[in-house]
């Protein structure tokens, strides 16, 4: 099995596609593009069985990181202005980025609009040899996501405490 995307609500197409361009480095497979309701495409049906009757359209992106998994995001019509993430519903509430610049991420992803949500955390700062670390950040409209400075493997190995 492998990741091949993860979709993403956001509150404005054109600040979302700023942000994971800009702060994040992600690579535009597909702007910012128009989808309304309709019956006649499969594109079509296929968004009214996902949405359900008047969902009343959306804009949709279609976004990449450097190693090839896409990030699609959806500003639908009808929406909230922000996520808010409420840690006792079960469902996905955060995905994780790996970067070698680690704190220019951070200070991108302030600049364009996302926020800092805790200090950054080592994993064994008792071993200058193991620089590992991770951060959790939003982005502009509350969507979750942690970065780190290694691999999911190297985070998780034998000797992780």
């Amino acid at each position: 099995m492998k990741m091949n995307h993860v979709g993403i609500m956001v509150g404005d197409m054109d600040k979302a596609v700023e942000f994971y361009t800009k702060a994040l480095g992600l690579k535009t497979v597909m702007g910012n593009t128009k989808v309304e309701e309709e019956r006649e495409t499969a594109i079509g049906k296929m968004c009214i069985a996902v949405f359900g009757e008047g969902f009343k359209g959306f804009n949709i992106a279609h976004l990449v990181t450097s190693d090839g998994i896409g990030v699609e995001m959806f500003e639908m019509k009808e929406r909230q202005e922000r996520h808010e993430v409420d840690f006792s519903r079960i469902g996905i509430f955060h995905f994780c980025l790996q970067t070698d610049d680690f704190d220019g991420v951070i200070a991108r992803t302030e600049e364009y609009g996302g926020k800092v949500r805790m200090d950054i955390h080592r994993y064994h700062p008792e071993d200058d040899s193991k620089q590992a670390q991770m951060v959790y950040l939003e982005d502009p409209f509350g969507n979750l996501f942690e970065l780190y400075s290694h691999t999911y493997e190297e985070t998780y190995a034998s000797d992780y405490e």
